[in-house]
């Protein structure tokens, strides 16, 4: 029929219908479909200062190493309450304008942890803003690589209330007279990391995905919360970036817990209080965000007993009830 040894006209024909047919099939049609994927109802679109912070990760290459994307694999729970799915990147995937198509977030590598869910793993501003400036501030065994560029210095005798200054330990910036103020594309940057959570599906109905991520966090399948949480296992996931494994914080960034007053009080009030609410009282440290919402009693408790039982803290267990009676006591407050 064909003779491509001799018909070499019809051999390019050919290659060229097979190669416009595998373009439509592979990149065209998909593309196509992906444009009507609808949003996960409560998904919230990204506000005009995220986008620019979506611009900011973009120019940095952030996707280089970070990926977005939680596979549905045993491995990857550690990631995401969920596996990913296209209606997550609705609006991240929005046109740049015209001519340019939306970039891709979804990376190819972890040479840095899955960002999919870092809005709520890690919800401090003042912990991803010292991260950018000096990773190794925050996690010393970290390979990313420092972003000067979107810091300043400026005299302190110039700040003004719209500056944000970094709390930068003495042993990384001991300029007299100087402070480090977060710049506009950082900032913004930091809102986009911020924004990045996982939207939940509705009435939870998940893949069994979620069951091995509630076996490995001490919950049952029905979602409740049973005993023998380790404490240990959830401070690390969730207090040890700021305050370190070591329990000694960061210098002029995270106050200690070893050894500190107020986790070592015979009563906890306060220390459950500062993990419901947050705190910002300490104008030498760095906002602390609230957990209240993030955590349930008795993964509080869970948490409080560890900190008050661990490098040196010699404290009475924190229970459950406990934690309940206080979370009562603050929503009374905050709704009189």
């Amino acid at each position: 029929m064909f003779n491509f040894h001799k018909d070499h006209k019809n051999l390019v024909l050919v290659a060229g219908l097979v190669f416009i047919a595998l373009s439509i099939s592979i990149a065209v049609l998909p593309a196509y479909q992906m444009q009507e994927v609808e949003p996960i109802p409560d998904q919230k679109p990204l506000t005009a200062n995220e986008e620019r912070g979506l611009r900011v990760y973009v120019a940095e290459n952030c996707m280089a190493c970070h990926t977005q994307q939680v596979r549905n694999i045993e491995m990857d729970n550690m990631w995401g309450d969920r596996p990913s799915i296209p209606s997550d990147y609705v609006y991240s995937k929005k046109r740049m304008d015209v001519w340019r198509q939306s970039p891709s977030i979804l990376g190819s590598e972890r040479t840095g942890p899955d960002l999919t869910n870092i809005g709520k793993r890690q919800p401090s501003e003042d912990w991803h803003l010292l991260h950018l400036y000096n990773p190794r501030a925050v996690v010393p065994e970290s390979v990313m690589p420092s972003y000067p560029w979107l810091f300043r210095e400026k005299d302190s005798t110039l700040l003004t209330e719209d500056d944000k200054v970094i709390a930068v330990s003495k042993e990384i910036f001991n300029k007299p007279g100087k402070k480090i103020v977060a710049s506009e594309d950082a900032l913004r940057l930091v809102e986009y990391l911020q924004a990045l959570k996982q939207t939940e599906m509705p009435g939870g109905d998940v893949s069994e995905f979620i069951p091995a991520l509630r076996k490995e966090r001490g919950e049952s399948q029905s979602g409740k919360t049973g005993d023998g949480l380790d404490g240990a296992a959830l401070y690390k996931q969730t207090c040890a970036a700021c305050h370190q494994d070591n329990g000694k914080g960061i210098t002029g960034a995270f106050p200690p817990l070893a050894g500190s007053a107020m986790v070592n009080d015979t009563d906890p009030e306060i220390l459950i209080r500062v993990i419901i609410q947050g705190y910002n009282s300490r104008p030498d440290y760095a906002v602390m965000p609230p957990f209240g919402d993030m955590l349930t009693d008795a993964e509080i408790a869970a948490i409080a007993t560890h900190e008050r039982s661990s490098w040196g803290n010699d404290a009475p267990e924190v229970t459950e009830e406990d934690v309940k009676k206080i979370r009562e006591y603050v929503e009374n407050e905050l709704n009189p």
